[in-house]
């Protein structure tokens, strides 16, 4: 099995003052250490991109919209936008993944209860065999439940759609 590294909505439209996702360095450490990880071992790396409408945080173009500068993607990195919480949906993803041949996802990011959660279980579905490292995806606290305990929530409840592990553990 060929895999590859996805990484989604890790834009600096997360990490704004006073609003930073739930343990955002640490993520931020976490999926670098897997990027450096992927590149030794040759895996691509592909980076998703959320594209909200003009006035948004992630609206396109702006300094927001923009990937994270800690993780910033190499030219051979393959970018790829989309508009929904499904990865997959009406983007260019399952297309490159192909091309790429690509059959094992390695998927981390923002936001664990929304987008990381619609595309693991898309990925699935679509046949695809997903891991999901339990440090490398946050969110924020709600007011009825912490990010922490969203976190926890879904790495149990994702066991279903993929294999769940510490980042540590991931090999390439």
């Amino acid at each position: 099995m060929k895999k590859g590294l996805l990484i989604i909505d890790v834009q600096n439209g997360m990490f704004q003052e006073g609003n930073v996702v739930d343990k955002g360095e640490r993520l931020l450490k976490n999926i670098s250490k897997l990027i450096v990880k992927a590149r030794s071992a040759g895996a691509p790396i592909l980076y998703v991109q959320h594209n909200e409408p003009t006035g948004r945080t992630l609206e396109n173009g702006t300094k927001d919209w923009e990937i994270h500068p800690e993780i910033t993607p190499n030219k051979e990195d393959i970018i790829i936008q989309k508009t929904t919480p499904d990865s997959f949906f009406n983007t260019l993803l399952d297309e490159e993944l192909r091309k790429q041949g690509i059959d094992h996802l390695v998927i981390t990011g923002i936001q664990t209860e929304v987008c990381v959660d619609t595309t693991c279980r898309r990925a699935f579905s679509m046949k695809y065999k997903v891991t999901l490292p339990s440090d490398t995806h946050s969110t924020w606290d709600t007011e009825n439940i912490s990010a922490e305990q969203i976190v926890t929530h879904h790495n149990r409840v994702l066991r279903w759609f993929a294999d769940v592990y510490p980042s540590n553990d991931i090999t390439f």
